[in-house]
């Protein structure tokens, strides 16, 4: 039975033909719909006779919907702009239209497009960037039935949004997003993204003091009432400041979800923290429900200008405010991004706090418009994250492309920064106690944990792999630092001297190679010895290698160090080189050596003139080196006037030296040397005036060839024995 609305409008009244079969009609009416040409202004039927037809959304729009009424439209505007549109009629008053996925008909009738749970901006008339889409955008984001949205052109947005849904993708396929015009941004607002999602609080806290210690690596805590923390719930957690330390110096700051009750007075975590904290320190628990399983891709984003301002990064600064930047994720779950390439944005383009299980592939950023300004500039930045990886990212002039803050067991790999000699580092923790960080196959400047002592500057188990740059700096306190097969190459417009710096607090380093390598020690936690092994390094003159502050061992095995030019080992702790090559300018002054013991075994000295401080008692042991200079003056191994004891030990020494040179001249203090079993070929040895009362000296079992040897008398303290000489 047909019948005729008020509009005039013919319309179906059948609807169990309908059901039955919906899929041919609909197929049916697109063949039919299609041919229909622009000129057509008013609805019209044909085909079947189950379904109201329109050719646009402006047409149907003028229809009165009832309820369960299926209408087909043609297209939004015009025929095939928007694809087939299948809507059904509402009469709920309640339902406010959106011009797209809620559209209004006469009478207060409202028409639902139906859908599989995609849709695209055209479905509310958007083709391009002359709109804003930013009202589209709100309503497919916030309409439950949406799991995926796509965009089909350029985009124009200029609303910041705050989203709180979940498991949604939204693709831009490859299209460029612009947001000239953007509505302002609040003050220090990394969060006023285009995109925005996150989670929401349950209103529960929980603030308590440890009633035992929770030792590091431990994911069971001890709490008051473990009935307060069901399981499977999610929790933000922090403890309180250190005492005595920076205003914001907090070892704990996680995003974790109870996975067990254990007992009454204790619950297990998805985390093994990082840090022991002691009993009687206090933890904040703030329940969240968080925002999950979103995932966000393939757009090329256009920061808004104003570009140019300060170029030092000095307050206030407006484009803090004008500038635009697309995503944000607070309270996340396994929320991704992939493939977003941004330029000019002025906050990071992906900015995350308090996320967890994620990943970034595949992004870029270029050509912020400032590298100084601070949290500005980056492509990516994590505060208080878990279990992230970051990929096949790139910079480009940027201030960092990778910013891990207070987060934990995250991976950067295949990661690429260019650009950086304009005052960025691509590469960066905040020194916020992070922990459990590695980087592997990246490239660009690294910096580690130097945000300064408002937050620490500490990390620990940050282990870098295959790593290009020419700078690379972590010096503050990093606990059990690796470093693989990093290599620091000079740059004339940065850094010509390939600067390496490490804390000497289980710090390993394997097959690196740097120029200038400085290690201090500002850290005294872990409980692996400090090496470097298969490494090579250039000294640039007067360089200090070991800092006054250290205090721990540091070996150096198999390594190649040239430039030895008055480097230093100020250091009190033990310094001991195995099996290294060790050479500097056949003119260089002496390095200077502090240490409390100095082992040198096997390798080589060439050309480099090693001078014990005496600033403290010392022991100087060389076994089986071979030693060797071209040198015209001066000594390969000496010592200076310092009130230091001095005691010696060398043994299996190959020592060659041109006429005038000394192998080993010991003429000041108070000095205990056993020499034997070495080979002296040429040069000289000076000892005759270093061992008065009460030094003592064994000199036996040597060969001396053309040597000019000046000994001391032998006697009760000096026993000579066994030298073999000829000219």
């Amino acid at each position: 039975m047909m019948a005729v609305d008020a509009e005039g409008a013919v319309r179906s009244t059948g609807r169990r033909a309908l059901m039955a079969g919906f899929g041919a009609v609909a197929l049916g009416a697109a063949g039919s719909l299609a041919v229909a040409t622009p000129a057509q202004a008013a609805p019209v039927t044909m085909g079947a006779k189950d379904i109201t037809r329109a050719e646009t959304v402006a047409d149907l729009s003028r229809l009165r919907a009832r309820a369960g009424e299926v209408a087909i439209v043609a297209g939004y505007r015009t025929p095939g702009d928007a694809g087939l549109l299948v809507y059904v009629g509402s009469d709920a008053a309640k339902i406010k239209p959106n011009g797209g996925t809620v559209v209004a008909g006469t009478r207060g009738t409202t028409w639902l497009l139906q859908h599989d749970g995609t849709l695209d901006f055209r479905v509310f008339g958007i083709t391009g960037p002359e709109k804003a889409a930013d009202d589209a955008l709100a309503a497919m984001v916030n309409d439950p039935r949406t799991r995926r949205i796509e965009a089909h052109t350029d985009l124009l947005f200029q609303k910041r949004h705050r989203f709180t849904r979940s498991h949604l993708e939204i693709d831009f396929g490859g299209h460029v997003i612009a947001t000239e015009g953007i509505e302002p941004n609040t003050h220090d607002n990394p969060f006023g993204a285009v995109m925005f999602f996150t989670g929401v609080s349950r209103d529960v806290v929980v603030e308590h003091q440890l009633a035992e210690a929770w030792p590091e690596l431990t994911d069971a805590v001890a709490v008051p009432d473990a009935a307060k923390f069901p399981v499977d719930t999610w929790w933000a957690v922090q403890c309180d400041t250190v005492a005595g330390g920076g205003a914001d110096e907090r070892e704990l700051q996680r995003f974790v979800q109870v996975t067990q009750q254990i007992d009454g007075q204790h619950i297990r975590i998805n985390y093994l923290n990082g840090w022991p904290l002691d009993k009687g320190r206090t933890l904040t628990w703030r329940q969240m429900a968080p925002v999950e399983g979103v995932r966000i891709s393939n757009m090329r984003f256009l920061g808004a200008g104003p570009f140019d301002g300060p170029t030092d990064g000095s307050f206030p600064d407006a484009r803090e405010l004008t500038g635009s930047h697309p995503i944000a994720f607070e309270y996340a779950i396994g929320c991704d991004v992939a493939d977003v390439h941004a330029s000019r944005t002025w906050w990071p383009v992906v900015m995350r706090r308090w996320n967890t299980h994620f990943t970034t592939e595949r992004c870029s950023v270029e050509n912020p418009p400032t590298v100084f300004y601070g949290g500005a500039g980056y492509l990516t930045q994590q505060i208080y994250c878990l279990y992230g990886r970051v990929s096949d990212c790139t910079s480009s002039n940027a201030r960092h492309l990778n910013d891990l803050t207070a987060s934990a067991y995250c991976l950067v790999e295949n990661c690429h920064g260019d650009g950086d000699d304009q005052g960025g580092n691509p590469f960066t923790t905040h020194g916020q106690y992070e922990h459990d960080l590695t980087f592997i196959g990246n490239s660009g400047l690294m910096d580690i944990a130097n945000s300064g002592a408002q937050w620490g500057t500490s990390a620990k188990r940050i282990t870098v792999r295959d790593h290009v740059c020419s700078w690379f700096v972590a010096g503050t306190k990093i606990s059990d630092l690796t470093l693989e097969n990093v290599r620091v190459i000079g740059r004339s417009t940065f850094d010509p001297q390939a600067t390496m710096t490490i804390n000497a607090d289980g710090a390993q380093v394997r097959g690196c190679t740097a120029g200038l390598l400085a290690i201090g020690q500002r850290s005294a936690r872990s409980s692996r010895p400090t090496t470097i092994e298969d490494s090579t390094f250039a000294l640039p003159k007067d360089q200090v290698l070991i800092q006054t502050p250290v205090t721990v061992p540091v070996s150096f095995v198999r390594c190649t160090i040239t430039g030895i030019d008055g480097a230093k080992a100020r250091g009190s702790g033990p310094v001991e080189f195995v099996d290294c090559r060790l050479s500097g300018p056949a003119k260089g002054a002496p390095a200077e050596i502090g240490a409390s013991r100095v082992t040198i075994r096997g390798g080589s000295v060439r050309d480099a003139v090693l001078s014990a401080t005496a600033v403290r008692d010392q022991a100087i042991a060389l076994e089986g080196v071979e030693l060797s200079t071209e040198r015209a003056e001066g000594a390969m191994l000496s010592r200076a006037a310092g009130s230091g004891v001095i005691t010696w030990r060398l043994s299996g020494l190959t020592s060659t030296a041109p006429k005038g040179v000394a192998h080993v001249d010991i003429g000041a203090g108070v000095n205990h040397a056993r020499v034997t079993g070495s080979q002296f070929v040429g040069g000289r040895l000076r000892l005759a005036d270093g061992f008065s009362d009460p030094s003592t000296l064994l000199y036996s079992d040597n060969v001396e060839r053309g040597v000019e040897a000046d000994l001391p008398e032998a006697g009760d303290r000096v026993l000579i024995a066994d030298v073999l000489t000829s000219a």
